[in-house]
């Protein structure tokens, strides 16, 4: 997700690396590299444009502290490379935001939504998505089918709603998108639905028949809320398209669809700045629980590798029990960790979505999730279930006869099976012999217990997941990153020794 982005600002990091003091030349390179993945991922020239006048502006008349202290108290030193990076997410954040994600109700305390945008945006989908959210708040929620339009819209959205256990209101045949709405806000309020979202039909293009129709929904139901839906896939068109919804409607905010499948992100960062309309929610995957409340501190994080913490925190609120897992942490920080135990934290992390968005949002890993398999998961989960408990309880029993049956259960090879033996001792050796600690990921239930072990460096939490995931692919990238950065600094040492040498 954003690779392209992504990719830009990692390389105006690196030519920064090891320099003494930010200055207009090597402030230019650095920004001609995220020019061009700006540039790349279709955000409009003019933000652009402003974007970099922005942070070349701060760099250049902003002192950089050298030495910074933690909310622990501890004192780090400041590189100006890291001072370009905070300006960047600062300007990033303050592009797309700010955002106030919640929905509004209207004067009955109901939460209405009526969801526009073009054909085949995935508005469907996305106010299935709503209700769930919306129930996961503890709200009733009624979905209208009001998409006269498309002929099998209707059923789709019947299906989805029995999914959730979400009740559907549907029109007569022949009856106006207009007349189904009102009837359903009627409905709504002598049922006792404290939320009611509308999905509306979509055109090809943006069209004066259209624009009729919703006006007329808005006018008999009186939305609380008005969100366009957009494919981030669109790219520069999905701002041209809020720009033209914008001028005729008056919008609350959007929702951008499959940011998930977008390598680009130029919608998301342009779409603010170019209409004024913010991004409320964020759909970033199939599954109707795949719905985020947008933050742009968040997503700017994730696009300079420095991860999400908050919305890390708030995944595994959703499926994580807290009493459990610290439970689980304080029999792992005593040595009793077994590959049970493993299984259970691998099965948490295919709730909280696709692995390397999980990756992503962790500090200073969000660069190695570009290349995690995410079929790693399924892998080491078949293996461990081809063993039996006492194998499962004591991995050192697992012997090479012993790894070719598991391999022949599993459909792996016995080296697969000996490489995550091996991973999962050092991982528990690892494991027991942690304190106990605070740390940035403090919040997460269980892993508070962990994160800031394990020496007076602390622990990474993303070095257990690491160690879980075993990808070699993964490793490789890293170690070649960093022989990369070692020979150009050896060549930057060169070249400032043969300067000196020309000088006396």
């Amino acid at each position: 997700m954003l690779e392209t982005l992504t990719r830009g600002f990692r390389s105006a990091r690196e030519r920064l690396a090891g320099v003494r003091a930010l200055s207009p030349e090597n402030i230019d390179l650095a920004l001609r590299d995220v020019r061009a993945s700006l540039l790349e991922a279709d955000v409009d020239y003019g933000v652009v444009k402003d974007f970099l006048a922005q942070v070349k502006g701060r760099a250049l008349g902003e002192k950089v502290p050298t030495r910074v202290r933690d909310e622990t108290g501890r004192i780090h030193r400041v590189s100006p490379a890291q001072h370009f990076v905070a300006l960047c997410e600062e300007e990033l954040a303050a592009l797309m935001g700010p955002v106030d994600p919640s929905l509004a109700r209207d004067a009955a305390g109901t939460t209405s939504i009526l969801l526009v945008g073009l054909q085949g945006v995935g508005k469907t989908t996305v106010a299935a998505k709503l209700a769930r959210h919306l129930q996961k708040q503890g709200r009733r929620p009624l979905l209208v089918a009001a998409d006269v339009q498309r002929p099998a819209a209707t059923l789709q959205l019947q299906q989805l709603g029995e999914s959730i256990a979400a009740p559907v209101h549907c029109g007569e045949p022949g009856q106006a998108a207009a007349e189904i709405c009102a009837l359903a806000r009627k409905r709504a309020a002598e049922a006792g639905f404290d939320a009611v979202v509308y999905d509306t039909a979509g055109r090809l293009a943006i069209d004066a028949e259209l624009m009729e129709e919703l006006g007329a929904i808005a006018r008999r139901t009186e939305p609380a809320n008005t969100l366009l839906v957009c494919d981030a896939l669109m790219g520069r068109d999905a701002v041209n398209v809020a720009k033209g919804f914008s001028e005729r409607l008056s919008l609350d905010g959007l929702v951008l669809t499959k940011l998930d499948g977008d390598a680009r992100g130029g919608a998301a960062l342009a779409i603010k700045a170019v209409t004024g309309v913010p991004i409320k929610l964020l759909g970033t995957g199939e599954s109707l629980e795949r719905l985020e409340e947008f933050r742009p501190e968040g997503l700017a994080g994730r696009i300079l590798g420095m991860g999400d913490v908050v919305g890390l925190v708030r995944d595994f609120e959703q499926v994580v029990d807290a009493q459990q897992a610290e439970e689980d942490a304080e029999r792992i920080l005593k040595g009793r960790f077994t590959m049970d135990d493993l299984l259970s934290q691998l099965r948490t992390l295919q709730k909280m979505g696709p692995l390397r968005e999980v990756l992503s949002k962790l500090p200073m890993f969000g660069e190695m999730a570009e290349g995690v398999d995410e079929t790693e998961l399924v892998k080491v989960e078949s293996m461990i279930q081809s063993m039996t408990r006492s194998e499962r309880r004591s991995p050192e029993l697992i012997d090479r006869s012993r790894a070719g049956r598991i391999a022949r259960g599993s459909g792996r090879r016995p080296r697969d099976v000996l490489d995550l033996v091996g991973r999962f001792r050092q991982m528990r050796e690892l494991l027991s012999s942690l304190g106990g600690g605070g740390g940035l990921l403090s919040r997460i239930p269980g892993l508070g217990r962990l994160a800031g072990a394990g020496g007076p460096g602390g622990l990474d939490p993303a070095a257990l997941l690491a160690a879980g995931g075993g990808n070699r692919q993964v490793r490789r990238q890293e170690a070649a990153r960093s022989r990369s950065q070692a020979k150009r600094k050896r060549k930057q040492a060169r070249a400032a020794r043969r300067k000196g040498r020309k000088r006396r």
